[in-house]
């Protein structure tokens, strides 16, 4: 099922979203159903990160590097 969602934009950034859209031959709905849905799978990514930084922090595991020593 879907759902319409009327958005109002500031004119920068509606200018900067038909720019984009023309340039990359895209319509608009797609830019921004894309945009969202990856500024809601990053959002995700870090309350899991924050919700898991403490215990691999008593781990030893603070960087990027040490999750990809651990995992590889």
């Amino acid at each position: 099922m879907r759902s319409v969602l009327s958005i109002s934009l500031p004119e920068k950034i509606a200018e900067e979203l038909n720019e984009f859209a023309r340039e990359t031959g895209r319509n608009k709905s797609d830019v921004v159903k894309e945009s969202l849905s990856i500024f809601l799978w990053e959002n995700k990514f870090r309350k899991a990160q924050k919700m898991l930084f403490p215990r691999a922090k008593a781990v030893g595991i603070v960087t990027e590097e040490d999750v990809f020593r651990e995992i590889s």
